[in-house]
């Protein structure tokens, strides 16, 4: 994967597909497929029934299955959104909306619900999927492609740390020492912007590289984009972060297993698909062929509906679940 200078020239044509506004999907979705699936970013599903938690003496004695068994009832386990509207009584269609589908009230947080049975859910992630779950996808697109080795990539700009900036990257590492404590740099600084105002401020390195970082953008309707080649069966591979030039190698030497973000946008070079993971979205469009759509669909381990072109994802869109 490299990074594209000019990313108009790889990527212009997604901004003509593009409304200027997020009344449907085309907001980032583009115009002009046969077909569009909506993938639906799993959600996650705790069990409250058994709240009781045993003491290190009574851990200790259990045999091996009954611990496994409190570690899954106590952690978060992935879960459909067809199970939650099982759950909650509501009905699972193509335009369902997560804060409907578990009867949130007006006032209510919708990212974290009781069901009636007991259980806690939460809610999908917005913008990204799981390695597995994104390389289950890429397997279908490569096969609807006649270019599968050859593609582009976009990457959200705004990811925490991802970009240099002046005056920071957004991002820090908390390190702990038994050195004696001394004034924080960050008090320094403040008091020193205070005492000059006009002090310039000081460039702070992200993930990408400084030239990356002050280079050009794909530009598209509310969102810009750091723009890459790449082949889109790379993510046909879960282990595809180890290859991604913004892979945050910097958190790594602090102890994090290998990182990153999630791609915004991946399209192989004849265009035959285009597949969307919008930062707001708590599922993954993919546009394309019908034969695509039906496959995503088919998949058991996805869970997939066909929706038509303009569509609306907006929150309140669901008008069944009401």
């Amino acid at each position: 994967m490299e990074w594209i200078a000019d990313p108009d020239a790889a990527g212009g044509w997604l901004r003509e597909r593009l409304d200027d506004d997020y009344e449907t999907m085309h907001g980032v979705v583009p115009h002009g497929y046969e077909a569009y699936a909506r993938i639906f970013h799993p959600g996650e599903v705790r069990s409250l029934l058994d709240r009781s938690v045993p003491t290190t003496d009574e851990w200790e004695s259990m045999p091996d299955a009954e611990q496994q068994r409190l570690i899954t009832l106590f952690d978060d386990q992935p879960i459909s959104w067809a199970d939650a509207a099982g759950a909650f009584g509501t009905t699972m269609h193509a335009l369902a909306q997560w804060q409907h589908l578990v009867r949130t009230p007006a006032d209510g947080d919708w990212r974290a619900r009781i069901a009636p049975d007991g259980r806690e859910f939460t809610s999908p992630d917005e913008g990204r999927m799981s390695p597995a779950t994104l390389a289950a996808i890429t397997r279908h697109l490569v096969a609807h492609t006649s270019t599968p080795d050859a593609g582009y990539v976009a990457v959200w700009e705004g990811w925490g740390g991802l970009l240099g900036g002046h005056g920071g990257s957004g991002r820090g590492f908390i390190t702990f020492s038994d050195a004696p404590s001394r004034v924080p740099a960050w008090c320094s600084s403040m008091r020193a912007n205070f005492e000059n105002p006009f002090r310039k401020a000081k460039w702070h390195s992200g993930i990408l590289s400084d030239e990356i970082s002050k280079g050009a953008r794909l530009e598209l309707p509310g969102r810009d984009h750091v723009l890459f080649s790449a082949a889109p069966s790379v993510f046909a591979d879960p282990d595809w972060i180890l290859r991604a030039p913004w892979r945050d190698r910097e958190a790594e030497s602090h102890g994090f297993a290998p990182d990153a973000e999630h791609p915004s946008i991946l399209w192989p070079d004849d265009r035959a698909w285009v597949m969307v993971s919008e930062i707001d979205y708590d599922s993954t469009i993919v546009a394309g062929s019908t034969e695509l759509v039906r496959a995503l669909c088919a998949d058991p381990s996805l869970e997939a509906l066909p929706i038509r072109e303009g569509s609306s994802l907006h929150w309140d869109a669901d008008e069944i679940n009401r």
